[in-house]
């Protein structure tokens, strides 16, 4: 409630898929999380199904900055910039109308002709991209990435870059564990923006959130 990221839990899995976060979502809700407000995600496969499954009042939100990252793989470096300008129009507008109007723009203009696969992606993932319009721009600073566990991630890829080959699950986890310790360390600032979101959410959400 403090606006601190704070590590939830540790899984090791052979793969991910909707079985895998089914079982890690149900344990943290048998911890007595009850529920999610909103969840930003990245696309992780069998992610949005388990939360519907185990916190179905979650909005989920894909992380426009995949969103964004993933288009550009299919533009050529030359026009990557107007490119970009064209998705910051979709997702800095000030309504889902607005942006759905950029979108159709952007698509009739070039997209489905020059790049097939940031139409297609942006229309098929459009339902987890909207809900981001009905948010005021305090929440949507706070919401629109997953940068928070991205930046997690590059430290950890940082520390077992040197080691490829583990002996054991129990020896990764041990070195992901101490490395994890070190890296929430530096957790000592609230998310940005936090106060002006929380007091946002208290509103929106008022039948679900008691501060």
């Amino acid at each position: 409630m403090d606006g601190y990221k704070e590590l939830l839990g540790m899984w090791i899995s052979p793969n991910e898929g909707a079985k895998f976060w089914l079982s890690v979502l149900t344990e943290i809700h048998n911890r007595g999380v009850k529920d999610i407000l909103i969840a930003c995600v990245d696309g992780l496969t069998g992610f949005p199904k388990a939360l519907e499954t185990v916190f179905p009042k979650t909005q989920v939100q894909l992380c426009i900055v995949h969103m964004v990252r993933n288009s550009v793989a299919f533009v050529p470096w030359q026009q990557r910039k107007q490119v970009c300008a064209d998705l910051k129009a979709i997702y800095a507008a000030a309504t889902e109308s607005e942006a759905e109007f950029n979108l159709e723009t952007l698509l009739l203009r070039n997209g489905d002709k020059q790049y097939p696969s940031i139409s297609k992606s942006w229309r098929s993932h459009w339902a987890n991209i909207i809900p981001f319009f009905a948010f005021p721009p305090e929440i949507r600073r706070a919401i629109y990435t997953t940068n928070a566990i991205e930046s997690m991630n590059s430290s950890l890829r940082k520390v077992i870059k040197s080691q490829q080959i583990f002996p054991s699950d129990e020896a990764a986890f041990k070195l992901v564990y101490l490395a994890m310790r070190n890296i929430s360390k530096k957790w000592t600032m609230p998310i940005r923006d936090w106060k002006p979101a929380l007091n946002r959410f208290a509103i929106l959400f008022e039948d679900r959130l008691h501060i």
